[in-house]
């Protein structure tokens, strides 16, 4: 005897959710860390010396415009890693978010809690095995020290500030109103809040991605002109 229409119907239903959520379910686990992704995409030819790669540690300037044709893989993930509530930091965080949506990155976002809580955030972001974790806000600088040199096979971004010794998996990006360093060193002198703009913050988060996706790591890419 052939089951009822409404029960096949039912089962089919079950089935099919079950399965979706299967799928969801392992598109979005995070519970691991994966092989590196790869670019889609290649950098513009005067985004660095393709003659004489840039050394470790080293601030290279490209050319306005050039990390454009380079964007992240479906599926790549990231961590907004910030601390404070002021402009450039609020500024930053927009532009992150922002550069998520518009390339359908996966995007999750861990926000330190006060001064006590920045180096246990920093381990909550490491905790998540994103491809890569963007950090916004000067008071993380220090806590990120000790964290990304203990952990090497994480990449990170620094935008708006700098590691004042950067391992290689660490690249920032700075410009002459923001290169906060940390370690005491103190504000910089050539520092500006209102530097922070929406179209600086906006390319520096694609100028930052697109030099960690093409294995151009370690190092500080400077923005004054975008």
């Amino acid at each position: 005897m052939r089951p009822p229409l409404r029960a096949v119907a039912m089962l089919a239903a079950v089935t099919a959710l079950a399965l979706g959520t299967a799928a969801c379910g392992s598109d979005d686990d995070w519970s691991q860390p994966r092989a590196k992704p790869s670019p889609v995409g290649t950098l513009g030819p005067r985004f660095v010396d393709s003659v004489s790669p840039p050394a470790p540690e080293s601030t290279v300037t490209p050319a306005p415009g050039s990390w454009e044709g380079v964007h992240p893989p479906k599926g790549y993930r990231v961590v907004l890693l910030s601390a404070g509530t002021d402009r450039p930091t609020r500024s930053l965080v927009d532009a992150v978010k922002t550069w998520a949506d518009e390339e359908h990155v996966k995007l999750r976002t861990v926000v330190a809690d006060g001064a006590a809580d920045l180096l246990p955030s920093v381990t909550r972001a490491l905790d998540m095995h994103a491809d890569l974790i963007v950090s916004a806000g000067n008071d993380l600088v220090d806590p990120l020290v000790p964290v990304t040199a203990n952990h090497l096979s994480q990449q990170f971004l620094v935008i708006g500030a700098e590691l004042a010794e950067p391992t290689h998996n660490v690249t920032a990006v700075d410009w002459s109103g923001a290169s906060f360093r940390g370690e005491g060193l103190g504000m910089s002198s050539t520092y500006d809040a209102g530097s922070f703009t929406a179209a600086r913050c906006a390319a520096s988060v694609r100028a930052g991605v697109a030099a960690v996706l093409s294995d151009l790591t370690g190092i500080v890419i400077w923005l004054d002109e975008v």
